[in-house]
């Protein structure tokens, strides 16, 4: 079921008619032709990062030099894709209630135009709805996969309840790397940028000002405990 919903070749077979009408006759019978590749191409498409850039791309040594660091940034990227799928939740039952009124409009209505032209938004929007069932389908992906990792570099050695414990630590290592790059020919605003944020969290590491330092925490949160169960 869950393949027939996301399948949009009956939607591309109807269309061929019409797309005579924008290509030669020759372009509209390959089209036809090619449907069934197109409609595996349009399922197995890259939407959104896979694992690989997950890894190496968003979780960069050079950004995240830390379990913490790579763990909270994860945080961030599983709860993004989650509130868009939520919208994206919203956005398809709206849809589907256009969907509802349409073909109950088309079923009223007495003037040919009218009723052609509410057929073809029944049809843009079935369209719409097969589209969103595939980004569904990805952003959950990625949400499960954020979850893999964040189970992976949650090693007990860090507070995983409050983000700010480990930035100082996160945050030194990130700059350190980045002032490592800085040539001569480095913009001014760059070294300016980069040498500030450093030499500034320097100072407020030494002088106390930060309640909680990775480099001198006294306690680490451990993993939540699992719900006990309700007799």
């Amino acid at each position: 079921m869950d393949k027939d919903k996301r399948n949009i070749q009956p939607h591309a077979n109807k269309e061929v008619k019409h797309l005579m009408v924008l290509l030669d006759k020759s372009q509209a019978s390959e089209f036809k032709k090619m449907v069934p590749e197109l409609q595996d191409t349009w399922v197995k498409k890259q939407m959104f990062r896979t694992e690989t850039e997950m890894r190496f791309s968003v979780l960069s040594d050079n950004k995240y030099g830390t379990n913490a660091a790579k763990y909270w940034q994860s945080v961030r990227e599983q709860n993004t894709h989650f509130e868009n799928l939520m919208h994206l939740s919203f956005d398809y039952r709206k849809n589907d209630v256009e969907i509802k009124k349409l073909q109950r409009e088309i079923k009223k209505e007495k003037d040919p135009l009218e009723k052609e032209l509410k057929q073809i938004d029944l049809e843009q929007h079935l369209y719409g709805r097969a589209s969103m069932e595939l980004v569904a389908k990805a952003r959950m992906r990625e949400i499960s996969t954020w979850s893999k990792l964040k189970k992976e570099f949650h090693d007990g050695s860090f507070d995983d309840r409050d983000v700010n414990t480990h930035q100082a630590e996160s945050y030194m290592h990130r700059l350190e790397q980045q002032k490592a790059t800085l040539t001569p020919g480095s913009s001014q605003p760059e070294v300016f940028n980069v040498l500030g944020q450093l030499e500034t969290l320097k100072r407020v590491r030494q002088s106390g000002e930060l309640k909680y330092d990775g480099a001198n925490r006294k306690s680490i949160s451990k993993k939540p405990a699992a719900p006990k169960k309700s007799s």
